[in-house]
């Protein structure tokens, strides 16, 4: 079973995404830790992501897409991958999808964690209170929910109109995000 989960930053994809891993035994493919491994095992990648980065600039769809390839080609990983904040562009939709038929997978649910503007600002505070993390400020939180909300909507579109996209109450309590999101994988699952 492979799943894309989505969501605005501070929405709490990484937390449910453990939870998903640890419970239905599936990996986290996490972009951002896929550049992070490149450049702390200091590959000749690696290289060229960090000055990237540095620049300000983004990572290129055609390196993001090769990370993901060596993952998805991976026979260890194979049916078992929650996508953690990927695609996020309509063109990366289309190019997982591809990447997916070349390796004989497919995306099994999207979920789509629904969380207000309000709740992202509360949580990105306590969050930033809590790790003392820089990218965490109201500002950089509003900024990141608004660009978030404009990529987002092609994407959710077309997952729409394949019939996978699931709405999940990310205002809720984790644990009762847990508990609906279980009992959508477990449908899911049991017509598998």
């Amino acid at each position: 079973m492979n799943i894309v989960i989505f969501g605005p930053p501070g929405a709490g994809k990484g937390t449910q995404s453990k939870f998903i891993v640890n419970k239905f035994n599936l990996y986290q493919l996490s972009t951002g830790d896929l550049l992070r491994k490149e450049i702390k095992d200091k590959t000749q990648l690696g290289s060229e992501i960090s000055s990237i980065i540095n620049s300000g600039e983004l990572v290129s769809d055609k390196i993001v897409s090769n990370l993901i390839e060596k993952f998805v080609s991976n026979e260890t990983y194979r049916h078992k991958i929650i996508f953690d904040g990927y695609p996020r562009t309509l063109n990366q939709a289309k190019n997982l999808d591809n990447l997916l038929k070349k390796y004989k997978q497919k995306i099994d649910i999207v979920l789509k964690l629904s969380v207000s503007l309000e709740t992202i600002k509360k949580r990105i505070l306590e969050r930033q209170i809590r790790e003392q993390r820089t990218d965490d400020n109201e500002e950089i939180a509003i900024k990141r929910y608004k660009t978030y909300e404009k990529s987002s909507e092609p994407v959710i579109d077309y997952y729409k109109k394949s019939n996978l996209f699931k709405v999940v109450n990310g205002e809720a309590g984790i644990s009762e995000i847990n508990s609906e999101i279980s009992g959508l994988i477990d449908t899911i699952k049991g017509w598998l």
